[in-house]
């Protein structure tokens, strides 16, 4: 069985729509059975979500209203990566701005795709260990407290559902295995 890289055909794009964090673009594509179609994509720069383990141990997660759900949630470190910024500069940067860490080391632990349906964002997780907290840089809309949990706690948290951003609990399980084998001041 032959697999077409992209069955799809795209006629024209265009800009329908754009903001500073994303904006959205407006595809004429004719689908693989040759019918005419409109898909729009909302297009978002690359992003890093942190897994910060203290050199105490304690995981340093945020817990931050989501003015989207209207919720507060309880999430790793993360934010968009900056034009002219590596992931690597990125990670450590939101990790500094959100809970004020630094850390002795940033392991890179894969990526994925946010909402591949919709839009093209990349995510990219990090475990960051040996991290020490420090003062906080918040953006003006980011309404956070940092909240220290157990490793064990989180990873429980993640699998049960208790924490409800998706990528957030995905990071800690990709990060479980590594975070299981990490002891106090080893880090």
């Amino acid at each position: 069985m032959t697999i077409e890289l992209n069955p799809f055909k795209t006629l024209s794009s265009r800009i329908a729509w754009s903001c500073p964090w994303y904006q959205v673009r407006q595809d004429e594509i004719v689908t693989p059975d040759g019918r005419a179609a409109v898909y729009n994509v909302i297009e978002k720069p690359p992003a890093v979500w942190i897994v910060p383990i203290t050199t105490q141990g304690q995981l340093a997660m945020v817990h931050q209203f989501r003015y989207t759900v209207g919720e507060w949630c309880l999430e790793v470190p993360a934010g968009s990566v900056k034009p002219g910024q590596t992931i690597e500069e990125a990670a450590r940067d939101e990790l500094r701005e959100e809970v004020g860490g630094t850390a002795a080391s940033l392991e890179y632990m894969g990526r994925f795709y946010l909402a591949n349906g919709i839009c093209n964002e990349v995510g990219h997780i990090f475990l960051a260990a040996g991290v020490v907290l420090g003062n906080s840089d918040h953006e003006a809309a980011e309404v956070m407290s940092i909240a220290l949990k157990s490793p064990d706690e989180a990873i429980h948290m993640a699998r049960t559902g208790k924490i409800s951003d998706g990528p957030s609990a995905l990071a800690l399980l990709l990060c479980a295995d590594m975070l299981a084998a990490l002891k106090p001041d080893e880090s």
